[in-house]
Order: structure tokens, then sequence, then C-alpha cells
């Protein structure tokens, strides 16, 4: 089968050509390179882009991948997307839900609603295929490039040699064209769970693989289900030990069945057996289309650092988490997020360089918080242990009728953005009274305004002052403030004031908060500047 064969023309978004580079007489020079083409690959050069840094993003392939793999997108992620360009066409493409319901057998456990409160551009998650989310990532950065952002793609460039220096990284690289070799001041590895730069590197990946099999099925139907997730312990249906269903646009509806540990993975890939499992649990009477199928194993895994010199790692290539919860593509898009601002800043000269070892330091901090909470989804939906499975059937039973067994349930705790608590660049609460949702460390919630508008576009991709009621102290003129009456504005008032009467916020280029107080002289702010831009830590 050739290339064309396997990846049609509708899935080549950036087809292979030849760069000049291919016939430099020396290695061109880059000062970012960017390996990897897949969501955070695509997300990270772009923020960059937007910042004014030139980016080569190079990928193995010629677009976005088969089968819809990560599905569903969390409102931070949206938030994030919104800020490159391309939120509004990935909220009016995918399925909205805020409500799951969790069954043991036939029977409903219990039911929650993610985002029941008002006020916010985007809903807590929306289903969407990750070939789509990437499409609209690369037309995003098609729409930037034409205005002048210095960003370039690469189709069917595939790295097979580097070596990381001091002062730069040396890439080697192969094309239908032949071998060629590029030089670049940071490069950064998005290049998947796999990762062949951490192989390259002789780097360690870390953690824990759990002895079970998924099966994903996404199937093409016509269905009345609501647009909720429904997840099943031991189900009644009997295709496997627990399942999950989710809808997805173009009527495409996610189906996951555990299979056990002990499985022929070439026969449970068979269409005909996947169709009974899927036949047992819809009924023989519903018409579907296969529409991907794949088998997934639990791994919660990362890499000591994710920094390493100049070499920088993100998304999965960095870390791993099982499915449940959707921690994998929203992390690393957070990661991208991350990254950006730190990296265009040390580029520019405006920030020293260890400002990029917090990056290391805030997003293993966030990795570690989903590990956790995606081995203990993992452990409650599979228990090793009869103590361990008594437990959970003990819980399952409780919940259907008894409150406070319910917290206890957990079929995938769903990602939230991190707070970074404890980091080198933030400055301790001194905001008494005020909301813990908007301490700092957390990313700024968002709120709709009197005027329509909503506070993250206010707030831009800059160092900020959020002004609510307070007394300004004298301001250096690079730091915009944004004023609002908290009377005028009741949301802000209960996201950021809680019991407080007025507060100033400096916020960082990445949305999040990096101080607060009840009131603030200019010594205070600048201080707490110098220390989230790395310069007092």
């Amino acid at each position: 089968m050739t290339y064309q064969d396997r990846y049609p023309l509708a899935f080549r978004l950036y087809p292979y050509a030849r760069s000049a580079d291919q016939g430099a007489d020396q290695p061109a020079h880059h000062p970012v390179t960017i390996v990897g083409g897949g969501p955070v690959g695509m997300a990270t050069g772009l923020d960059l882009a937007l910042r004014g840094v030139p980016v080569l993003v190079l990928d193995d392939h010629e677009g976005v991948g088969q089968g819809s793999r990560a599905i569903c997108f969390a409102k931070r992620t949206l938030e994030i997307a919104h800020r490159l360009g391309c939120g509004p066409q990935m909220l009016d493409k995918g399925v909205v839900w805020n409500r799951g319901r969790v069954f043991h057998d036939r029977d409903e456990v219990f039911s929650f609603d993610l985002l029941p409160e008002d006020g916010h551009r985007y809903p807590a998650f929306i289903n969407l295929q990750q070939n789509l989310f990437e499409r609209f990532l690369v037309e995003a950065v098609n729409d930037a490039r034409a205005k002048g952002a210095p960003i370039e793609i690469r189709g069917r460039n595939r790295l097979t040699a580097m070596e990381a220096g001091a002062e730069a990284v040396t890439l080697h690289l192969d094309t239908p064209d032949g071998p060629y070799t590029i030089t670049t001041d940071w490069l950064i590895a998005c290049d998947g769970a796999k990762s062949p730069i951490r192989e390259m590197m002789g780097l360690g990946f870390e953690g824990r693989v759990f002895e079970d099999n998924f099966l994903i099925a996404d199937v093409k139907m016509t269905a009345d289900f609501p647009t909720e997730r429904w997840f099943w312990f031991e189900p009644w249906f009997k295709s496997g030990a627990s399942a999950l269903l989710h809808k997805q646009p173009d009527d495409i509806w996610r189906i996951d069945f555990q299979l056990g540990w002990d499985i022929d993975r070439k026969a449970e890939l068979e269409p005909a057996r996947i169709r009974r499992r899927v036949d047992q649990m819809l009924g023989p009477d519903v018409e579907y289309e296969l529409d991907w199928t794949s088998i997934y194993t639990f791994q919660c895994r990362r890499m000591e650092r994710f920094r390493h010199g100049r070499v920088i790692f993100a998304g999965d290539a960095a870390h791993q988490v099982s499915p449940f919860g959707a921690r994998g593509a929203n992390s690393g898009i957070q990661d991208a997020d991350n990254l950006g601002w730190k990296l265009a800043g040390v580029i520019r000269g405006d920030y020293p360089d260890t400002l990029l070892d917090s990056y290391d330091a805030e997003r293993i901090h966030a990795a570690d918080e989903n590990i956790r909470n995606s081995t203990r989804s993992t452990d409650f939906i599979t228990p090793k242990t009869p103590q361990s499975r008594v437990f959970r059937d003990a819980v399952l039973h409780l919940a259907a009728h008894a409150p406070f067994a319910r917290p206890m349930v957990n079929s995938g705790r769903l990602s939230v953005p991190a707070v970074y608590d404890g980091s080198p660049l933030v400055t301790p609460d001194a905001l008494p009274g005020g909301p813990a949702r908007s301490r700092p460390g957390a990313a700024c919630p968002d709120a709709r305004l009197s005027d329509g508008s909503h506070l993250l576009d206010h707030l831009g991709q800059g160092f900020a002052v959020l002004n609510l009621g307070a007394t300004l102290p004298p301001l250096p003129r690079d730091l915009p403030v944004f004023s609002f009456d908290p009377k005028a504005e009741p949301l802000l008032a209960e996201r950021y004031l809680g019991q407080a009467e007025r507060a100033l916020y400096l916020v960082r280029p990445d949305q999040h908060v990096a101080a607060r107080w009840a009131a603030c002289d200019a010594g205070k702010l600048a201080r707490a500047r110098a220390r989230a831009e790395g310069r007092d830590t």
C-alpha cells in the first residue's frame, strides 16, 4: 500500500514540498523547531508565532491522523483555543455536554452536572474528534501565517538523528527527496507517547502500566441517546467489564469496552467480534457502521524532567495518563499554554533563561496531579485485588441511595486546569476572604461582563492588572490595567472577591493568577511581577 493510499488527500493538510533548506550548502538555522504536528505541537507553534517568534513545525506525516482518538475537550482548552483563534469553530462543530450518568448493571447510581453556573463563554466540555480539533488548529495556523505570523509546517519530514549541544540542537531529517540537516536554538519535542526524541536522548519514562485493555469502537449511527456521558460498571449487556458511551459530531458515537488483560488483540479487533459486542449493547436491530476501532492499555507515566537544556518535552512525549478523565490532550494543550509565553520572552531577552525551569516545575506538578487522579480512577474501574473489588462494589451499591457514597464513585475524574500551588513564580495569597478558585496559581475564571464581553478577552496574552474597586499604585507603562466596578459586575465579584470588599490581581500572560491583594503598593507589585518573570525566585 502506498503512502497516498494510507493517507488520502483529505487528511493531507500540509503536503510535502521541497524547502530551500534542502539545497543549502550549510545547515539552515531556525530559532525554534517543533517535532510533531499533533494538537500540542500545533498549539505550541501557533502560540509562539502569534508572539512573533519564528517557528518551524516538522511532522512525519502530512496532516491529521485517521480515527477520532481524543474526543473530550475541556473549557480551559477551549479558552486557550479561543486565544489562538479557533475556539468558536471548535464550539460550533463540537457536541456540548455537561451532564454525566453512572450506572451499575441496569441501575443508575447517580448523575452530575459539570457546569451548573452561567456566565462562561465555553461549556465544561465538548466532544470533538481529535482529527477535527487538529484541523481547526492547522486552519488557524494558516490564517495567522497569511497575516504575517512567522510559522512554517513541513510535512513528511522525519527526524532520524539529533545532537543536543549547549548552544544549539542539530537535527537530521529524511524526506521523499532525501536527507538534510538543520540546526535550531530550541527543540520542542511533541512527538507522542513513543517519542523518538526521548529515545534518541536515552531518557526514561517512569510510571505504571495497568493490566487491562479497552476496546474503542467508534460507530456511525442515528440514535436518540441524549448528549451525555454514560458509564456502566458491570453492564447488563455483558459486552465488557465496564463500558462508556459518548456522542461525537456527524453521528459518530464513541463506545469503550473493558476487555481484561489476557486477550488476543488481533482477534478482538476482528470486525465480527466487535460487532457482537456492539450488538449486545445496542440491540440487534440498530443499524450502524464501524468508523474506527482500536485497543489501548492504561498507562500513567512521566519523564523525570521535561526540560533538558535546549530540548523541551510537551504532551504525551512528556507524560501519559489513562484516557478516562480526558486528561491527556487537555493537559498537553495546557503544556503549550504554559511554555509559549515563557519561551517567547526568553528568546526576546525579556526574561532570564531560568524562567524555563518553571515550565518543568509547574507542568510536572500538573502531570503528577493528573497521574494521581487517573490512577485512582483506573484502580476503581479495574480493581485488582479481592479487597478493592469488595470496596468498589459496596460503594456502587450504596451510591444509589446514600449521597455520602456518591463522591467515592470514580468513573474518571474529569480534567480541570492545574493550580500551580507552590510554584516559584507565585506570590503568596494576600486577599483575605478571596475565593479559592481564583487564588494565586489558578487559571483565571472567565466571566461574562455587563456589556456582553468576557473577562479573558480583556486580559489578553501579556502581564495585566485586574482591579476590582482597589486603589491603584503607580504602574509601569507596559502593564495594562482593567478596572471594573464590582457592584456592576456580580460575576466578577463572586469569582474574584468572595468575602473581600476589593481586590487587585496580577495576571500572567497565560491568564493564570500571579498574585492578589486587598491593597498593594508599587513595590509589592514590582516584586510580584519580578517573581512571575523568574527574576526573584
